[in-house]
């Protein structure tokens, strides 16, 4: 699959879980830009310090030949980051998460969603972008009543655009909950089927004080937090996909 959908969040920490977050944002953005990818904002929560509350994009790699989820959905769960805050007066190390989600991004004959089912809202975008974005109504929001989920889309020129992107992350989320359903039918382990996306799940950390990665699915230290967090992701994941 050479499309994915990424979604990060941030956790626990507070502004510093934001931050965090941002990092990671920034780190996958500049990863895709190594490998030649297309990095695609869909929607976000931004901070005043320059963090994600909330970040939805997509990367693609069409015609290049590149799995992309293959390679990236060991990303998926939460990450944790032991480091002194820019905020912290006292020079403490504090423990801050957020939370990655890496899903293919499905084509609409392999998830059937019914119109009836999704409840569609239109506002104005805001933010960056000129008149049209701001002042008419391009950002959609998504319901989709029987399973709760809610999607939006806000970063596109027109409510068309917006409603496709949002469409395409609605998509890939129901599709997860597919793979989740049929994997426990069959009584084979979700990390099995479909990798770690659990979310509630630590699987790294990135250790400020001691310099040093670790990834506590596959037992992989690396160091040098710096050069990967500025888009060298490969001297993690080379590591990772030997195990």
């Amino acid at each position: 699959m050479n499309k994915i959908i990424l979604e990060i969040r941030a956790g626990a920490g507070g502004d510093e879980a934001a931050i965090f977050a941002g990092d990671l944002v920034r780190m996958y953005q500049k990863y895709a830009a190594q490998k030649g990818w297309k990095f695609f904002e869909i929607d976000s929560n931004q901070t005043s310090l320059e963090g994600y509350k909330t970040f939805i994009g997509k990367i693609s790699a069409e015609g290049r030949g590149e799995n992309v989820y293959e390679l990236l959905k060991q990303e998926s769960g939460t990450h944790r980051i032991q480091r002194i805050p820019k905020t912290e007066k006292s020079g403490r190390v504090h423990t801050s998460t957020a939370t990655v989600a890496v899903l293919p991004e499905i084509e609409a004959k392999e998830v059937e969603i019914n119109q009836n089912d999704l409840e569609v809202t239109f506002s104005r975008a805001g933010g960056p972008g000129g008149q049209n974005v701001n002042k008419v109504e391009t950002a959609v929001r998504i319901l989709h009543k029987p399973s709760g989920i809610v999607v939006s889309s806000r970063t596109e020129r027109s409510q068309h655009a917006n409603r496709e992107s949002a469409m395409s992350i609605l998509r890939a989320k129901l599709y997860e909950i597919q793979q989740q359903t049929e994997a426990q039918k069959l009584g084979i382990d979700r990390k099995e089927q479909i990798g770690t996306a659990d979310r509630s799940e630590k699987i790294r950390t990135y250790n400020f004080p001691d310099d040093r990665i670790t990834d506590h699915r596959f037992n992989v230290k690396v160091h040098n937090i710096e050069k990967v967090l500025n888009g060298d992701l490969d001297i993690l994941l080379k590591k990772i996909h030997k195990n």
